[in-house]
Parts: structure tokens; sequence; C-alpha cells
């Protein structure tokens, strides 16, 4: 059994696998982790496991859970099974490593767009050679929203919304349409471009905003929500070997 642990900016999921079966799946706070980790270990008898966090974390809590079983930590200098030719390789998310790993492990030999919703949302490429040289970042949903009511005197700070109007007839309905509509039309772009550098193309969407988003775009998707996991996953696998 593997315990697979991801520290995003504002919770933590903490997953099982049996090899590459999606066994269970959590969401905790950040206080909350390194105590269910060490419970999941003792009930399930985990041997192996692997913790990626975009957030620094103290030795302690890693001390205490690598103690209980072989524990992989995260870093641009551990084996992918991928060529990584980003600039900066060691200023590269962890969570768009794991991204990345997802998709050579689930959709192998093919171009791959990775969009990932969540508070930025980010866009990775691997190409059918398993080469990958980056993508771009840009702000999430709630982030624009933030920025708006942040940036200004009078607009007010709102949340996202499913019914969305093209043309807003009020300002909170103004902002929604801005948000929603510009961040469709942000990703339809993005495929466009991709699509026209590199012919066919696979493209996967995940993150906390996957599900929102997936019905609005009209572009052929894979809905993935849980596809970081699963590269961490076979991160853990591939090392391990």
């Amino acid at each position: 059994m593997n315990l697979i642990i991801d520290i995003g900016n504002t919770r933590a999921k903490l997953a099982l696998f049996k090899h590459e079966e999606l066994f269970h799946i959590e969401n905790v706070t950040h206080d909350e982790f390194e105590n269910r980790a060490l419970s999941l270990i003792e009930k399930h008898a985990v041997k192996n496991g692997i913790i990626s966090s975009v957030i620094f974390l103290k030795k302690e809590q890693i001390q205490k859970i690598s103690s209980k079983i072989k524990l992989l930590e995260l870093h641009s200098e551990l084996k992918f099974p991928f060529k990584n030719n980003y600039g900066t390789p060691k200023t590269l998310g962890v969570d768009r490593i794991a991204l990345v790993a997802a998709a050579v492990n689930e959709f192998p030999n093919q171009n791959v767009l990775i969009i990932d919703a969540g508070s930025c949302i980010t866009y990775d490429f691997i190409s059918e050679e398993l080469v990958y040289s980056g993508g771009a970042i840009s702000p999430g949903i709630e982030m624009r929203y933030k920025a708006m009511n942040h940036f200004t005197s009078k607009l007010p700070l709102l949340n996202r919304q499913d019914e969305v109007n093209f043309i807003g007839n009020s300002t909170a309905n103004s902002m929604h349409s801005g948000v929603v509509n510009g961040v469709i039309g942000e990703i339809d772009y993005f495929v466009r471009l991709y699509k026209e550098k590199n012919g066919f193309l696979t493209v996967v969407l995940t993150g906390g905003d996957a599900n929102f988003l997936a019905n609005k775009l009209k572009i052929d998707i894979f809905a993935q929500p849980n596809f970081l996991l699963r590269g961490l996953n076979t991160i853990l696998i591939y090392n391990n070997h």
C-alpha cells in the first residue's frame, strides 16, 4: 500500500493506492495531515509513501512520518518518466511535475496538455516523445475575484456562481461574466495554440475548479479531479523500482 500526501496552498489530500488503484482519499487541514497520515499508516500497514508540498513544512513533521515508512519527498532531482527541459527545473512547482508524470502514465505516447484549475491555472505540455518544456501560469478563478475587490475601492468580493450570462446586467453579473468567461476564453485559446503547433492533442482538466469548468468548455477534455495524486503515485513507483 502506498501513501500519497499532497499539501496544497489551503488544504492537504491524503490517498492510499494499491499499486496503481486509488483505494482511499481524504481532504484535511494542514494541522490535521500529520496525525491522519500516521493513522492511515498504522491502520493499513503502509510501507511506502511520497509527500509533495507547495508550502514550507517543519522537519519534525516529515521525520515523524518517515520514521514509520519509507517516505520520498518530491523534488526536481528525483527520477521521472520523462525528459525535463524546463529552463529552471529547481523553480518548477512539484504539483506540475506530478501532473506531467500522471499524463505520461495514463496517456502514453501522446501529446498532452494538462490544465490544473486551482488557486492558479497552470498549463503543462508533454510531447509524445516524453519531453516536457513548460507551459503557462495565470490567476485562478477565486484569485481573479479577490484581485478585483482588493485593487479597487468599490467592487465587491464575490463568490463563484454556476449560471453566468455573457452580458452582465449589473456590476456583480459583469464581474461574474468577466471572470468565468475570461477563464473559459483563456483555456480555449491555449488549447487552440497547442493544437495548431502539435496537431493531435489530449487535453486533461484537473484541480478544484475542474468540474465547474468542464461543462462550460466546448472542447474535448478528460476531467480528472485526482490526476495529481495519480502522478505522485506514478513517481513513487518509478523511484522504487
